[in-house]
């Protein structure tokens, strides 16, 4: 079920189009990877969904519904330039925020204790967040941003600055809220990060969508057909039998085994080509090269420009 729908959005600034006519849906408990290069209109989508700015036209909806002033209750935003106070206390402004966001003082204490206590920083409470380094600082913001239980969260580029350690931290975290049913939207560079969580992508370049998709889906759509072949034999028995439809990209040849890369020009059966092979080599292993969600945007960035 579709939980969060933009319908043909546009918006310029002075002149500059910054999208134009945008569709997007998200479903219900999906984590939705929002990417594009910068410059691409990213930024400006995320402002239109939190209220920050109007669309010049289209429409925004949530859960069904035309989107309105007092569902900023329901939506947490981790912006990329995180926004707190740097000389005030973080617990005193852990507070405040969590009131902004409608919560009463006494949940936001029990909630606040929750977090603090499962991300080990009870002795930050009277700490002025100007003395943490910039990756505690990012974990007292997402703190903030979750702590009212939103149904909508808006991750941008959220393990910069964190160690390889705090990062998994908070991508569990992440995926924790998903389980908890909440629906995600991960907007980031990085696209590892991207192929660990995101469920549903969509890609924008110069103010427009370009490409929309199931993960698994995008990137079997992307394949090129081309295959890695660990095997023993004569070479030139293989190349000879081979044929002109199948491209041989690489070949390495080692006192042990032979590594082969091939290409099946004419898109034809994987087992036709497998069985070709296997005909005139031992066969120890035949793997399909998958391309990277990273490879994907490349190239689909690449021709779109």
């Amino acid at each position: 079920m579709d939980f969060f729908n933009i319908k043909n959005v546009s918006k310029s600034y002075s002149g500059h189009q910054a999208l134009t006519d945008v569709s997007i849906d998200i479903k219900k408990g999906q984590v939705f990877g929002l990417l594009g290069p910068n410059g691409a209109g990213k930024t400006t989508l995320i402002r239109i969904i939190n209220q920050i700015t109007a669309p010049d036209s289209g429409s925004v909806f949530f859960d069904g519904k035309p989107l309105k002033a007092d569902d900023i209750y329901r939506i947490g935003y981790l912006p990329e330039e995180r926004g707190l106070y740097k000389k005030m206390k973080v617990g005193e402004q852990s507070l405040y925020l969590a009131q902004l966001k409608g919560l009463s003082r006494r949940d936001a204490l029990r909630k606040l204790k929750y977090w603090f206590e499962k991300f080990e920083i009870q002795g930050w409470w009277d700490k002025k967040l100007m003395e943490l380094s910039k990756g505690m600082q990012q974990k007292v913001q997402f703190i903030c941003t979750v702590l009212h239980e939103p149904q909508l969260l808006i991750f941008d580029e959220p393990f910069s600055g964190f160690d390889p350690i705090n990062a998994n931290l908070l991508k569990q975290e992440i995926l924790n809220l998903r389980e908890n049913g909440a629906t995600i939207i991960f907007s980031t560079h990085n696209m590892s990060s991207v192929e660990e969580i995101c469920d549903h992508v969509a890609l924008i370049n110069k103010s427009r969508k370009i490409l929309d998709g199931n993960i698994f889906d995008v990137k079997e759509k992307y394949k090129t057909n081309t295959f890695d072949v660990v095997y023993k034999g004569s070479f030139v028995k293989l190349e000879n039998a081979l044929g002109a439809n199948i491209q041989i990209l690489q070949h390495n040849e080692t006192d042990r085994v032979n590594e082969l890369t091939v290409r099946h020009l004419n898109g034809g059966s994987h087992n036709d080509l497998l069985m070709a092979i296997a005909a005139n080599a031992e066969v120890l292993s035949y793997t399909e090269q998958i391309p990277s969600m990273n490879e994907v945007f490349i190239r689909v960035v690449n021709e779109n420009n």
